[in-house]
């Protein structure tokens, strides 16, 4: 069911949906409700990023592992309860995307485990199962960090046990875990002193929650598709991670610029948007409001219409979202030719952020490539697809993200094939080590080089604050150029140049040899250009070059060697 039929059930035929003890057809349901929820906060989770770059994305990552969940049962028949949750662990595993999605596929992995063939559950077998899932998760990660989703479905498990021992009402259970998580979550900041610095909670766990509000709200009857946070700054709106959940149906995206009329009333406004599609958000700055929703070709204008009855329209956007899905699906996947490979041979598979990018990898030698990065990582499932049909057994991933590492190492141990994750965080540390790549060496000395290659190069990334923020010392102005230093922020100000010239001091630029900019698809070639002959200037006996990046949000990637 969509958001808007299960909001048609009555409380009774909800109750009815999720009678106790739950069989599997009422955890299908339960799935359901708590996806949904999850997904009509998505943004919410998505703007909780420590640092003030565009691309925060475990709201978008969490909302695809649970609709990867949900699509592997949604037409399952079963009754059982235990049949019913391994088909969502095994949905939830391939979907997973992120280490926010990758650590949620794990607590689905535990929950599963526990209810086994049992047909049904009652209150015990879920605080068993919740007890379960919290041991696997934390299992699954090698250094496990409080503060994060991993503190929060701890604290559900441990409320869960004690809620049982005074009580058999899975609503009353329900209520108390959502309790549990929330309070959870407000805890984080002082699990995980760079929370508190930034000024947020973790956003893993926030995720969580939303997934148990979710369920908890459709037993009560209450809505689905109104997000809690109601209005946002126009800075941490995120329209680009909209277009990766388009609903089907959903025919034209609408963007609308307005002032409103002095009794605008938020709360009805978005009463009546959600009568009319999907995926809304709404941002406010200097008294300017702005509107997204997807709507169904005959409402397309429908957004419009009201919005006008409310204020002063100054600007509207609309688009065909089929035909950008189509455009998006030609640039992911750039006509590029790849290096064939031989039985027995190594076969490296990247992930690239950008057309560019993709081109050099590919001109380096990869068998393969995963589009991925900031705001896009990819499913462990299109990693697992990567390779899988290569002609030979020993594979290398290079994620060349932090955020998509765990999701390799799960690709990989679901193969009979070799396979060997480099941790790579940056593409600078991908390229750098496919300069060692040798197809018919041996393996392990190849994986070992590839590793020492990592090292031996520095990366600086160059975006645009979507924030007012104070992190590591430094005072972050919203939309100013924000320079990072292999991941850590060195300086904020107002141009591209004085943040370039700074992180190349930062990262001792003189002791290399190297400055190689990879240009976003936000900046043009010439500005990149007239940028590249300041730094000649200033580091005069460096080789300088420039490639295209073709990658999103971030304007330069740079690789110093």
């Amino acid at each position: 069911m969509s958001a808007p039929e299960l909001a048609k059930l009555s409380t009774a035929e909800r109750h009815k949906l999720v009678s106790v003890p739950i069989d599997g057809q009422g955890l299908k349901t339960l799935l359901e409700a708590g996806m949904i929820w999850l997904k009509t906060n998505q943004q919410t989770v998505n703007s909780l990023n420590v640092f003030p770059v565009p691309d925060g994305d475990t709201g978008t990552n969490m909302v695809l592992t649970m609709q990867a969940a949900f699509e592997e049962v949604s037409t399952a028949g079963s009754s059982n309860v235990g049949q019913l949750a391994h088909s969502i662990a095994r949905g939830a595993l391939m979907g997973a995307r992120g280490n926010s999605g990758v650590i949620l596929s794990q607590i689905w992995r535990g929950f599963a485990r526990a209810l086994n063939d049992h047909p049904t559950m009652d209150v015990k077998l879920l605080a068993d199962a919740l007890e379960e899932a919290r041991a696997t998760a934390y299992k699954g990660v090698v250094r496990p960090v409080e503060g994060t989703i991993l503190t929060v479905i701890k604290d559900i498990a441990a409320q869960a046990a004690v809620s049982v021992q005074r009580t058999s009402s899975f609503t009353e259970v329900l209520w108390d875990i959502v309790e549990a998580a929330n309070a959870s979550v407000e805890r984080t900041p002082d699990l995980l002193p760079i929370l508190k610095q930034a000024g947020v909670v973790d956003s893993g766990g926030k995720g969580l929650m939303f997934l148990f509000e979710g369920m908890w709200r459709f037993i009560n009857g209450e809505s689905l598709d109104k997000a809690v946070t109601e209005v946002l700054p126009l800075s941490e709106m995120d329209l680009e991670n909209a277009m990766e959940t388009v609903e089907e149906g959903q025919d034209y995206e609408v963007v609308i610029d307005f002032t409103p009329q002095a009794s605008f009333n938020l709360e009805e406004y978005y009463d009546e948007l959600s009568k009319i599609g999907t995926s809304i958000q709404v941002g406010e700055g200097d008294g300017m409001y702005r509107m997204h929703i997807h709507v169904p070709l005959e409402s397309r204008y429908q957004p419009i219409d009201h919005t006008m009855n409310l204020g002063t329209v100054q600007k509207v956007m609309m688009e065909n979202l089929v035909a950008q899905m189509d455009e998006r699906k030609n640039n992911k996947n750039p006509k590029i030719k790849l290096t064939p490979v031989q039985p027995d041979e190594i076969a490296v598979v990247a992930v690239s952020p950008g057309p560019g990018l993709s081109r050099i990898f590919a001109s380096l030698g990869v068998a393969a490539l995963v589009h991925g990065g900031q705001t896009m990582n990819p499913s462990i499932k299109e990693l697992l697809a990567s390779f899988e049909n290569l002609p030979t057994d020993n594979i290398i991933i290079l994620p060349n993200n932090k955020n998509i590492i765990m999701a390799a190492k799960e690709a990989a141990s679901m193969t009979v094939k070799n396979v060997a994750v480099i941790p790579t965080i940056s593409v600078p540390q991908g390229l750098s080590a496919m300069f060692r790549l040798i197809p018919d060496s041996d393996f392990d000395e190849i994986v070992e080089a590839m590793n020492e290659a990592v090292t031996e190069v520095e990366t600086g990334e160059i975006t645009t604050a979507t924030r007012t923020v104070e992190i590591d010392g430094v005072q972050v102005e919203n939309g100013q150029v924000i320079a990072l230093h292999n991941g850590k922020l060195v300086t904020s100000t107002h141009s591209i140049e004085e943040a370039c010239e700074s992180l190349l001091v930062a990262a001792d630029t003189s002791d290399y040899e190297r400055i190689t900019l990879f240009y976003g698809e936000d900046i043009q070639l010439n500005r990149v250009n007239e940028l590249a002959d300041k730094i000649r200037s200033i580091y005069p006996s460096h080789e300088i070059e420039v490639h295209e990046g073709g990658q999103p949000h971030y304007q330069l990637i740079i690789s110093i060697e």
